[in-house]
């Protein structure tokens, strides 16, 4: 596939459709746009509805595309509800299904788990992986249906994880990676038992990206190469999806420091950790 092309060519039937949540910004912002571009639907989900109504016109400007606005607290029941509903239609009514549901809203709220408000533990959890699991669980039984009865595009879900869930401990950050480790494993298993019934569903996993909610590892000063710019994150994880991966790591260095994580004496990984809280 070309640089410009990371997905197949859509059906002429419909416009296909994607749902991307933490759509307002960063890797979400992105994910729509790129979608876009290719001739996509979107269901935009985030907390800020003016910014979604900002970006909306954007991409309607600039693409010429459906888009649909669905504010919602997806740490919430409310906010679940609303967004797990619109994934469960099948197409009999007026809502298209979705063929895409980008799973990105997140949140990477930091501190010594000692110190963390059990009310803030509770919404990232909420958030990171109570919310993937519902919402991925809505979407599913809609697409199998949809590819038993001879729809020919592609059909699925992208799961954002993260290098912080890899075998490395993550002191200052343990809700985040023990709930993206959570994330990783279920997307693998999941993508398992779907595969076979022509559904995918792959897990990406960034290093470190520049968006809104990195600004405090920003901050510290990393070198420039230490950074995957969200283009590519998004361009490699279409690509992984449209073929039927399971798992994507963006990035030449991340790729590296995959490999030697699970090599290292876990010793030596805990070690270099504690020095970086």
């Amino acid at each position: 596939m070309s640089e410009e092309s990371p997905l197949p060519p859509q059906g002429a039937t419909r416009p296909r459709t994607a749902l991307v949540t933490g759509a307002s910004s960063g890797i979400g912002e992105e994910y729509a746009r790129r979608l876009a571009q290719r001739g996509y639907g979107l269901v935009l989900v985030a907390r800020r509805a003016e910014l979604l109504d900002e970006l909306a016109r954007e991409v309607r400007d600039d693409y010429g595309t459906l888009v649909e606005v669905l504010p919602a607290d997806l740490a919430t029941a409310q906010g679940l509800a609303a967004v797990t509903a619109r994934l469960a239609a099948d197409g009999s009514g007026r809502a298209a299904p979705v063929d895409l549901l980008v799973n990105n809203a997140g949140r990477g709220d930091g501190g010594l788990f000692a110190e963390q408000e059990p009310s803030e533990i509770d919404a990232m959890i909420d958030l990171n992986v109570r919310a993937v699991l519902h919402l991925t669980r809505a979407v599913l039984p809609v697409q199998i249906a949809r590819r038993a009865a001879g729809e020919k595009a592609v059909l699925g879900v992208v799961n954002v994880s993260s290098l912080a869930g890899e075998p490395v401990s993550n002191p200052g950050g343990s809700v985040y990676g023990a709930g993206k480790k959570f994330l990783t494993l279920w997307s693998e298993s999941v993508a398992a038992e779907v595969r076979p019934l022509g559904v995918h569903v792959t897990v990406v996993l960034p290093g470190f990206v520049r968006t809104d909610m990195t600004r405090s590892v920003q901050e510290k000063g990393l070198p420039e190469f230490a950074f995957v710019p969200k283009e590519h994150i998004v361009r490699d994880s279409l690509r992984a999806w449209a073929a039927g991966r399971s798992r994507v790591i963006p990035g030449a260095q991340y790729k590296t420091a995959d490999g030697l994580l699970k090599v290292l004496p876990r010793s030596l990984v805990r070690a270099v950790a504690r020095r970086m809280v």
